[in-house]
């Protein structure tokens, strides 16, 4: 085991982000995504460390750590994106309809692929599918510089969407039940709590970012979200719901048209609280995701990834997942799918909640290979899809007129 001195560790530490950093700038050039270049240098890193005979002392929880703090993150950036305006009805509609269905009948073939090779119970096919089939806004929104706007927004509001819903999924249906009406009842009502509860705890929330003149406001609320969440977790709540409302109404404070909360809390300084906690919220995801995906990319073992048997369910997994959204934005939407058919990523989310699924779910035929391929082969073809895309003409018009 390789010992460091305090001094190496923050000079390697400071290094990992200024590379990170390099890493985004390269991706706006060569359309290539940050997160794969990072899970590369993972897996470069631990091939070096293989090769030298290092160990690495990586704590096993970390990549869990990281990964509960990222997903606190990207809720609420998704909150703080999700711009709720009459004139967006139908783009949030469509991107709502297109995460929800497409999510449904991932989930579905996913499922029934593992049942018939694997010969698992039905439940545990359904729950292992789950994080398979969410599309990972993590990967998405930091790549879409080189699209046109209204395809911005559909892929920003697609995302963030599948990452909520897919984690009330699998919420759900690792509960100890999933069909019974009682099961059914207490999933809504404990949604509609959370909502409930959101709204008060926003105003404390408002409170603090709005009213103190304290400096050092914007960490404390980030470190009640936390606290809000690891509770709600263990009274069963859906903590992300209270997260994703409360930078909801962050972002569309101006729709309240009420006198007495106006007066409360001023729009002006709302928005100048929102602005910063953006701000913030995008740095600290950054830092997150570039430590999260570089110690995921550290522990990737290639060996496992090169089973015949892994190889042969993922690619049958990958391709299923490619025609679903192709069909579903091809018959559904009926505009351009292009790039938008590509953006199949898996990320964070599935990482996240593939190492949370209870051992009891666990398909004993499956090893962890199958997220690494997934995960690996998703953002290629996604990345594939960015190098060849070009704005057609129209488009470019189109976007220089709104601007």
């Amino acid at each position: 085991m390789l010992h460091f001195s305090t001094t190496v560790i923050l000079i390697l530490l400071g290094g990992i982000v200024v590379v990170s950093y390099f890493f985004s700038i390269i991706s706006n050039y060569l359309k290539i995504p940050s997160v794969l270049l990072l899970l590369a240098a993972g897996i470069i890193m631990r091939a070096i460390a293989d090769a030298q005979g290092w160990t690495l002392p990586i704590p096993a929880k970390a990549v869990e750590f990281l990964g509960v703090i990222g997903t606190i993150m990207i809720v609420l950036e998704a909150g703080l994106d999700l711009e709720l305006d009459k004139k967006k009805t139908k783009l949030i509609s469509s991107a709502f309809l297109s995460a929800f269905f497409i999510l449904i009948l991932s989930m579905t073939a996913v499922s029934t692929v593992l049942y018939y090779w694997l010969h698992e119970p039905v439940r545990n096919c359904i729950v292992y599918s789950i994080p398979l089939s969410i599309m990972s806004s993590s990967i998405v929104l930091p790549s879409l510089h080189h699209l046109t706007e209204r395809k911005k927004e559909f892929l920003v509001y697609e995302a963030s969407l599948s990452d909520i819903l897919g984690i009330l999924f699998f919420n759900y249906f690792i509960g100890s039940e999933i069909v019974s009406a009682h099961a059914v009842g207490s999933f809504f009502l404990n949604i509609l709590i959370a909502v409930i509860f959101s709204i008060i705890f926003s105003v404390l929330l408002f409170i603090i970012l709005t009213k103190t003149n304290m400096n050092v406001k914007f960490f404390l609320v980030f470190a009640l979200l936390i606290i809000l969440y690891e509770t709600g977790k263990l009274i069963n709540l859906p903590s992300l719901i209270i997260i994703l409302v409360f930078g909801l109404l962050m972002n569309n404070w101006h729709l309240i048209k009420l006198p007495k909360l106006d007066a409360l809390f001023p729009a002006e300084k709302v928005k100048e609280a929102t602005h910063l906690l953006h701000s913030i919220t995008a740095e600290s995801s950054f830092l997150v995701r570039t430590f999260f995906f570089l110690i995921f990319g550290y522990s990737i073992n290639l060996s496992a990834i090169a089973s015949s048997n892994i190889i042969l369910i993922g690619s049958a997994i990958v391709v299923i997942l490619f025609m679903i959204r192709f069909l579903y934005l091809r018959f559904f939407i009926k505009e351009s799918v292009y790039p938008e058919v590509f953006f199949i990523p898996r990320g964070l989310i599935t990482i996240m909640l593939f190492y949370k699924i209870p051992e009891s779910y666990h398909p004993e035929k499956l090893q962890g290979g199958i997220l690494f391929f997934i995960v690996i082969v998703t953002g290629l073809i996604m990345m594939l899809g960015m190098i060849f895309y070009k704005k057609k003409k129209a488009e470019v018009v189109e976007e220089q007129l709104l601007k």
